[in-house]
């Protein structure tokens, strides 16, 4: 037998064996990073419970969730719907969104994918909202930019509508900045919600002579000049370092 064919057989039996030994790992991690996803958009189910029921005890509000209105033009209309809205805006905004997430009473007039999780939701002090959905959002929309657009529609009018502080939104899948939610709409930029939000004022700072034991006197501080965001919509922003 020529010696290059004993290199050949040698080379093949060595790749046999590297298969057997490697393919079980890799097929372990691809199983235990699906385990990873799994616990991750099972847990942001769990936060929408809490998140609705966080003031059981708080008055009911009328809320209003934009969903599809069922003509074939891409239209929404706005849906009212009774609940307890906390009035811290981030913790309002996850309410109303994963509200909207949870779809309406029929399921044709959904407006984002069934499998959709919000998996974290911030506010920056500028009024830029990010929120941070799983890859359901991008890979399960139907491909088209009418259904695309009618998706950040429904998303930015139902915070326009209930969270006044917010002045843009800024989608990200799964903690990433990606170019196109089905293909179609840019995600790479940032999209207005309203054009007059309610400033979000920080908290008062204790003064140096507050009195031990009583409440903390605050000095009212002066309105800023000028706007309280840039008049054009913010670029791409760098993702947040941590999750809440």
């Amino acid at each position: 037998m020529p010696r290059w064919r004993v290199w050949l057989i040698g080379m093949l039996v060595l790749a046999v064996i590297v298969a057997a030994i490697y393919f079980p790992i890799l097929r372990r991690r691809l199983r235990q990073a699906a385990q990873v996803q799994q616990q991750s958009e099972e847990q942001a189910r769990r936060e929408l419970t809490q998140s609705l029921a966080a003031n059981p005890g708080a008055p009911l509000v009328k809320a209003k969730l934009f969903w599809a209105s069922g003509a074939e033009d891409g239209a929404l209309t706005a849906v009212t719907v009774d609940l307890p809205l906390a009035k811290d805006p981030v913790l309002r905004g996850k309410q109303v969104l994963n509200t909207l997430l949870a779809g309406p009473v029929d399921a044709e007039l959904r407006t984002v994918p069934p499998d959709a999780v919000l998996l974290a939701f911030y506010l920056l002090p500028d009024g830029t909202a990010i929120a941070d959905f799983s890859e359901g959002l991008a890979t399960s929309i139907p491909s088209g930019i009418e259904s695309e657009q009618m998706a950040v529609d429904s998303l930015t009018k139902t915070l326009e509508a209930n969270v006044p502080q917010v002045r843009w939104l800024k989608i990200l899948i799964h903690g990433q900045e990606v170019d196109t939610l089905g293909g179609h709409l840019d995600l790479t930029r940032t999209f207005l919600v309203n054009a007059k939000p309610v400033p979000i004022l920080p908290a008062a700072a204790p003064t140096a002579g507050s009195p031990a034991g009583g409440k903390t006197a605050t000095t009212p501080t002066a309105a800023p000049s000028g706007k309280l965001t840039p008049a054009a919509p913010p670029g791409k922003l760098a993702q947040p370092g941590g999750k809440p």
